[in-house]
């Protein structure tokens, strides 16, 4: 597979900046890969796991609140509110993520209370799946 410039920029920190051959993307309207060549979009990141692999072969797990993806022809940049390894992700930070999640439902104006369920509905599916 031929590699592609990947970015991971949290508000406090670039967390990676470098070549990579995929990167799994935990988009608004579901999960997608991008690969070297992915057509440009523009897309909402959801709660969920970013997963890549480094040109050196490190495997990287990380759990996103939500951002940006912006896929262009030189590369694909994340925008996340928060990044976090996934090892470091345990039920009671899950837990706050989730009661974040209720409060920002609960003071959204009723035309982004959709997406705030949405998100939401991630955060539970993701701490089932987790099992914690």
């Amino acid at each position: 597979m031929a590699a592609f410039y990947f970015e991971l920029v949290c508000p406090d920190r670039l967390v990676f900046a470098g070549p990579t051959e995929s990167v799994l993307v935990p988009g608004g309207e579901g999960d997608f890969v991008v690969l070297e060549g992915h057509a440009p979009v523009m897309a909402a990141l959801s709660p969920g796991v970013v997963a890549f692999e480094d040109a050196s072969g490190k495997q990287t797990r990380l759990f996103v609140r939500g951002g940006f993806a912006n896929v262009s022809a030189a590369g694909l940049i994340l925008l996340a509110e928060s990044a976090l390894p996934v090892g470091e992700l345990d039920a009671r930070r899950l837990d706050e993520e989730i009661r974040d999640t209720e409060e920002d439902l609960a003071d959204a104006p009723d035309e982004e209370k959709r997406l705030w369920r949405e998100k939401l509905d991630r955060l539970r599916e993701l701490k089932e799946a987790m099992k914690l």
